[in-house]
């Protein structure tokens, strides 16, 4: 008696931000970890291999995220008015590249996390015959009220959303309800809870005093925003935080990798810069506080970690971030940071109240869906047609 075929997965993603790919990845892992029969799973970072054009928008996105974050509001709403998502001209330029694969991977099913992608592989889809042949399934990486409208298409077969606020606004966009199932966001497994034995040993990797209070400042994947200005701030007036000690993520950029080392040589408090990292959970592992701009894939690998954060909200976030930091707030959390002459007396605080931190650790874990990526893989795998 011959095996059965493993079966196979297209995921569809894009690197604008890294929380897109880092879902993509989580699902991927997903589903190698669950399926004992077997898979094929292929991630495409469709947006920047479909068109030069395309490649530029995404471009541009991280750009702004990283010298301009006050003016992400402004592509948003430019994005949201002209919908190129939606755009016959745009799709016209991508139509063969999307063709492609199909022709090559041949899905059994295919998965998008992000916004700017569902509506032209429904058109490819439909135009090729294969809508009632696919599964085309939507998983929504922005967590709360306030998405991009172009996370809504007609032709999704199923969302799978992480709050019932994302579930809300997909109604609101005249999705039907019986398309919506709440999973949570999908994070690797290995984001997860640390005992303090554990917590130790990573910063003593990280050559790192494993007894300090220890900060994570998260500039992000495409490497800063306010969060350089944030620790400029920390290394000027930071005497108070000198028992205490940080860790620096730069991001895939190396200019900010350089001047923040120079900064860490002025800090009154040791700090530990480093690039670009696949090991993110290790850093939230070995740090007490993390201060990030609101991603909605990061804010949740910290949750799941119970790491409290200081949610940057110096530049007004974006709609579905606005949401996200009122989460993080009102259950307590983290907190947010509205002016960065703030950070040195927060953090002085927390240093000296180990009760207000393992109440935010508590609060952080009774928001956390530790098991969404497993909910997301067997939704997936209930779909494969045999």
């Amino acid at each position: 008696m011959s095996e059965n075929p493993p079966k196979r997965f297209l995921i569809i993603t894009s690197d604008t931000g890294g929380g897109h790919s880092s879902a993509a990845s989580a699902i991927a892992d997903g589903l190698y970890q669950s399926l004992s029969q077997g898979c094929l799973v292929k991630i495409v970072r469709a947006i920047e291999e479909s068109h030069f054009l395309a490649r530029h928008l995404a471009n541009l996105y991280n750009y702004l995220l990283r010298h301009h974050q006050h003016l992400v509001k402004h592509y948003y709403r430019a994005i949201e008015h002209f919908r190129p998502n939606e755009s016959g001209l745009f799709y016209r330029m991508t139509a063969r590249y999307l063709s492609q694969l199909f022709e090559k991977y041949c899905p059994q099913i295919l998965v998008s996390v992000h916004p700017m992608t569902q509506h032209f592989l429904a058109r490819t889809m439909r135009e090729l015959g294969l809508l009632d042949r696919i599964p085309l399934v939507t998983v929504v990486t922005d967590p709360c009220y306030g998405f991009w409208h172009g996370w809504a298409c007609d032709e999704v077969s199923l969302y799978l959303v992480a709050t019932d606020e994302a579930r809300q606004q997909l109604i609101d966009y005249g999705v039907p309800e019986e398309k919506i199932r709440i999973c949570g966001i999908p994070i690797h497994h290995k984001f997860r809870e640390q005992d303090e034995e554990t917590r130790m040993a990573m910063r003593e990797d990280l050559g790192l005093d494993p007894e300090r209070f220890t900060i994570f400042i998260n500039a992000g994947w495409v490497g800063g925003g306010n969060i350089p200005r944030i620790y400029e701030e920390m290394v000027r007036e930071g005497e108070p935080l000198s028992g205490a000690q940080a860790i620096f993520l730069a991001g895939k950029n190396e200019r900010l990798l350089a001047q923040a080392g120079q900064l860490a040589e002025r800090a009154p408090f040791p700090t530990k810069v480093i690039g670009y990292t696949t090991a993110m959970e290790k850093l939230m592992s070995a740090a007490d506080i993390m201060i990030s701009k609101l991603g909605g894939l990061t804010t949740f690998e910290a949750l799941a970690s119970r790491l409290p954060i200081i949610a940057d909200t110096i530049t007004p976030p974006m709609p579905q971030e606005s949401q996200t930091a009122s989460l993080i707030s009102r259950h307590r959390a983290g907190l947010l940071l509205n002016n960065v002459r703030e950070i040195v007396p927060v953090l002085r605080r927390l240093t000296n109240d180990r009760d207000e931190i393992e109440a935010m650790r508590a609060a952080a874990s009774r928001i956390a869906i530790p098991d969404a990526t497993q909910r997301i893989v067997n939704e997936l795998d209930r779909l494969v047609i045999g």
